[in-house]
Protein backbone atom coordinates (compact mmCIF):
# COMPACT_ATOMS: atom_id res chain seq x y z
CA UNK A 1 0.00 0.00 0.00
CA UNK A 2 1.37 3.47 -1.01
CA UNK A 3 0.07 6.83 0.50
CA UNK A 4 0.89 9.88 -1.25
CA UNK A 5 0.20 12.12 0.69
CA UNK A 6 -2.05 12.66 3.79
CA UNK A 7 -2.25 16.33 3.82
CA UNK A 8 -2.33 17.65 0.19
CA UNK A 9 -3.53 20.70 1.94
CA UNK A 10 -0.95 21.29 4.01
CA UNK A 11 1.61 20.04 1.55
CA UNK A 12 0.47 22.84 -1.42
CA UNK A 13 1.00 25.30 1.17
CA UNK A 14 4.22 24.32 2.79
CA UNK A 15 2.75 23.83 6.41
CA UNK A 16 1.93 21.25 8.44
CA UNK A 17 -1.86 21.67 9.08
CA UNK A 18 -4.51 20.92 6.98
CA UNK A 19 -7.85 23.04 6.15
CA UNK A 20 -9.36 22.70 9.51
CA UNK A 21 -6.03 23.68 11.38
CA UNK A 22 -5.60 19.93 12.71
CA UNK A 23 -2.09 18.29 12.10
CA UNK A 24 -2.77 14.94 10.67
CA UNK A 25 0.86 13.84 11.28
CA UNK A 26 0.50 14.02 14.93
CA UNK A 27 -2.67 12.89 15.46
CA UNK A 28 -3.44 9.54 14.13
CA UNK A 29 -5.67 8.34 17.17
CA UNK A 30 -9.09 7.00 16.00
CA UNK A 31 -12.29 9.59 15.76
CA UNK A 32 -8.95 12.17 15.89
CA UNK A 33 -9.51 15.90 14.71
CA UNK A 34 -8.09 15.23 11.54
CA UNK A 35 -10.45 13.68 8.58
CA UNK A 36 -7.45 11.95 6.17
CA UNK A 37 -5.59 11.01 9.33
CA UNK A 38 -8.89 8.96 10.20
CA UNK A 39 -9.60 7.88 6.03
CA UNK A 40 -5.74 6.89 6.57
CA UNK A 41 -6.65 4.55 9.91
CA UNK A 42 -9.55 3.09 8.21
CA UNK A 43 -8.01 2.45 4.83
CA UNK A 44 -5.35 0.48 7.37
CA UNK A 45 -7.34 -0.91 9.50
CA UNK A 46 -9.17 -2.70 6.20
CA UNK A 47 -5.91 -5.03 5.46
CA UNK A 48 -6.28 -8.15 6.99
CA UNK A 49 -2.50 -9.26 6.22
CA UNK A 50 -0.80 -7.19 8.23
CA UNK A 51 2.53 -5.10 7.67
CA UNK A 52 5.38 -5.87 7.49
CA UNK A 53 7.27 -2.37 6.52
CA UNK A 54 6.27 1.03 6.93
CA UNK A 55 8.15 4.06 5.71
CA UNK A 56 7.06 7.05 6.45
CA UNK A 57 8.50 10.02 3.81
CA UNK A 58 8.87 13.32 5.81
CA UNK A 59 10.18 16.34 3.66
CA UNK A 60 10.63 20.05 5.82
CA UNK A 61 11.69 23.07 4.62
CA UNK A 62 13.53 25.98 6.28
CA UNK A 63 9.94 27.48 6.52
CA UNK A 64 9.60 25.08 9.59
CA UNK A 65 10.91 26.98 12.25
CA UNK A 66 9.95 30.01 11.04
CA UNK A 67 6.62 29.61 10.04
CA UNK A 68 5.11 26.36 10.82
CA UNK A 69 6.55 25.86 14.44
CA UNK A 70 5.52 29.40 15.00
CA UNK A 71 2.15 29.26 14.13
CA UNK A 72 1.38 25.65 15.55
CA UNK A 73 2.69 27.35 19.22
CA UNK A 74 0.01 30.45 18.62
CA UNK A 75 -2.57 28.03 17.73
CA UNK A 76 -2.08 25.54 20.85
CA UNK A 77 -1.86 28.77 22.97
CA UNK A 78 2.07 28.11 24.03
CA UNK A 79 4.95 30.09 23.70
CA UNK A 80 6.78 29.18 20.78
CA UNK A 81 10.07 27.35 21.61
CA UNK A 82 12.62 27.39 18.73
CA UNK A 83 13.91 23.71 17.89
CA UNK A 84 17.40 22.81 16.70
CA UNK A 85 18.40 24.19 13.12
CA UNK A 86 16.61 23.01 10.25
CA UNK A 87 18.40 21.12 7.36
CA UNK A 88 19.16 17.89 9.56
CA UNK A 89 18.78 14.51 7.51
CA UNK A 90 17.74 11.96 10.06
CA UNK A 91 15.77 9.05 10.64
CA UNK A 92 13.13 7.55 13.53
CA UNK A 93 12.78 4.82 15.51
CA UNK A 94 10.19 3.48 17.14
CA UNK A 95 10.76 3.51 21.17
CA UNK A 96 8.15 0.63 21.47
CA UNK A 97 10.08 -1.70 18.83
CA UNK A 98 13.10 -0.66 18.15
CA UNK A 99 15.20 -2.26 15.05
CA UNK A 100 18.77 -0.50 15.26
CA UNK A 101 19.67 -3.08 12.43
CA UNK A 102 16.81 -1.98 10.15
CA UNK A 103 17.47 1.82 10.93
CA UNK A 104 21.26 1.42 10.08
CA UNK A 105 20.37 -0.56 6.73
CA UNK A 106 18.26 2.58 5.75
CA UNK A 107 20.99 5.35 7.07
CA UNK A 108 23.44 3.45 5.09
CA UNK A 109 21.94 4.26 1.67
CA UNK A 110 20.91 7.64 2.78
CA UNK A 111 23.85 8.25 3.35
CA UNK A 112 25.45 6.93 -0.36
CA UNK A 113 22.85 9.63 -1.82
CA UNK A 114 23.14 12.48 0.79
CA UNK A 115 24.50 13.46 3.89
CA UNK A 116 23.07 11.92 7.85
CA UNK A 117 22.97 14.79 10.41
CA UNK A 118 25.55 14.32 12.70
CA UNK A 119 24.47 14.69 16.44
CA UNK A 120 25.17 18.49 17.94
CA UNK A 121 27.22 19.31 21.36
CA UNK A 122 24.53 17.64 23.67
CA UNK A 123 24.35 14.16 21.79
CA UNK A 124 21.40 15.09 19.97
CA UNK A 125 19.91 15.53 16.24
CA UNK A 126 16.41 17.11 17.25
CA UNK A 127 15.10 16.91 21.25
CA UNK A 128 15.26 13.34 21.38
CA UNK A 129 19.01 11.78 22.02
CA UNK A 130 20.51 10.12 18.72
CA UNK A 131 20.46 6.00 19.13
CA UNK A 132 22.63 5.32 16.21
CA UNK A 133 24.12 6.95 13.22
CA UNK A 134 21.45 9.46 11.94
CA UNK A 135 18.45 7.88 13.87
CA UNK A 136 16.42 8.97 16.99
CA UNK A 137 13.65 7.04 18.39
CA UNK A 138 10.69 8.69 19.09
CA UNK A 139 6.94 6.96 21.31
CA UNK A 140 5.06 6.81 18.06
CA UNK A 141 1.74 5.59 19.22
CA UNK A 142 1.78 8.24 22.30
CA UNK A 143 2.86 10.86 19.86
CA UNK A 144 0.47 10.04 17.75
CA UNK A 145 2.80 9.50 14.47
CA UNK A 146 1.30 7.73 11.56
CA UNK A 147 3.59 4.90 11.74
CA UNK A 148 2.22 3.74 15.12
CA UNK A 149 -1.28 2.20 13.08
CA UNK A 150 0.23 -0.29 10.97
CA UNK A 151 1.78 -2.20 13.48
CA UNK A 152 4.60 -2.62 11.05
CA UNK A 153 7.43 -4.65 12.25
CA UNK A 154 9.51 -2.63 10.97
CA UNK A 155 9.02 0.98 10.91
CA UNK A 156 11.31 3.95 10.31
CA UNK A 157 10.45 7.98 9.18
CA UNK A 158 12.71 9.52 7.04
CA UNK A 159 13.04 13.31 7.12
CA UNK A 160 14.63 15.58 4.64
CA UNK A 161 15.08 19.19 3.90
CA UNK A 162 15.41 19.56 0.15
CA UNK A 163 16.08 23.46 0.66
CA UNK A 164 19.23 23.17 3.14
CA UNK A 165 22.30 23.42 2.35
CA UNK A 166 24.66 20.79 1.23
CA UNK A 167 21.80 18.97 -0.40
CA UNK A 168 18.92 19.48 -3.41
CA UNK A 169 15.57 18.76 -3.90
CA UNK A 170 16.55 15.87 -6.26
CA UNK A 171 18.96 14.80 -3.76
CA UNK A 172 16.43 14.37 -1.28
CA UNK A 173 14.12 12.71 -3.69
CA UNK A 174 16.51 9.92 -4.62
CA UNK A 175 18.04 9.79 -0.71
CA UNK A 176 14.36 8.62 -0.41
CA UNK A 177 13.48 6.02 -2.89
CA UNK A 178 17.25 4.68 -1.30
CA UNK A 179 15.48 4.14 1.99
CA UNK A 180 12.43 2.36 0.74
CA UNK A 181 14.79 0.27 -1.19
CA UNK A 182 17.08 -0.40 1.61
CA UNK A 183 13.66 -0.88 3.84
CA UNK A 184 12.36 -3.52 1.62
CA UNK A 185 15.59 -5.29 1.23
CA UNK A 186 15.99 -5.52 4.70
CA UNK A 187 12.82 -6.54 5.75
CA UNK A 188 12.16 -9.05 3.31
CA UNK A 189 15.99 -10.48 4.11
CA UNK A 190 15.33 -10.92 7.25
CA UNK A 191 11.63 -12.35 7.47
Amino acid sequence: MAVPCVSSWGYERTNRWDCDASDPYRIFRADGPALKANALIGLVGAVKSGFLLHVDLHETTGSDQSESRPACAACDGIKFQPGPATGRIYLVDNTENPQPKFQQAVAAAFERVTHIALPDADGEIVRPPVVANGVIEYPLADLGLAMSITGARFTTITEVYPDSLPTNPEECVSAQVAAVCAGLDYALAVS
